[in-house]
């Protein structure tokens, strides 16, 4: 059985973009955000949490438009078709939506991940051309950051605050 294809979803539009090859690997960061204060005679400075940062979601995508493919039941008859037209489809996700003025937030997909997000970075290399210089490969290295929605997120975070009345 052939392995999952990814695919990135405009939560916007609805259109989903499906990954020609499977990243080999991704990589998810977080961070959380910490204050220091220096205080005299310390060794060392203080820390207090101030905040958690949002998670991003790294990896490299792989566009060839140089050979006939197979997504799921489809095939590609791009052979030799300029890759730039399926880079700009994921590229085009950072464009502004005229409905929410801001970029739409996606969800990226793939076997047991999904991650909501937003596109933050795309670095196209292109890395095979026909003899008239027009690229058929590309890799595409591609930051998502994530997207949390704050009424969800009150939600789901059950916060306690400081009974202040034992304190006195």
């Amino acid at each position: 059985m052939p392995m999952e294809k990814a695919v990135i979803t405009n939560t916007v539009t609805g259109d989903k973009i499906p990954v020609m090859f499977n990243p080999s690997d991704y990589t998810v960061n977080q961070d959380v955000n910490y204050a220091q204060s220096t205080i005299p005679g310390l060794s060392g400075p203080v820390l207090q949490f101030v905040s958690g940062s949002m998670q991003t979601l790294e990896m490299e995508l792989f566009l060839d438009t140089y050979e006939q493919h197979r997504i799921g039941n489809r095939i590609l008859n791009n052979a030799q078709d300029d890759v730039r037209t399926l880079t700009s489809q994921v590229t085009g996700l950072m464009s502004i939506q005229p409905s929410t003025h801001a970029p739409p937030v996606l969800l990226f997909t793939w076997a047991s991940l999904s991650f909501t997000c937003v596109l933050a970075r795309a670095s196209q290399r292109f890395i095979m051309f026909r003899p008239d210089g027009t690229p058929v490969r590309a890799r595409l290295q591609v930051v998502f950051n994530e997207f949390r929605n704050v009424d969800l997120e009150a939600k789901e975070v059950k916060r306690e605050t400081a009974d202040f009345s034992k304190i006195y």
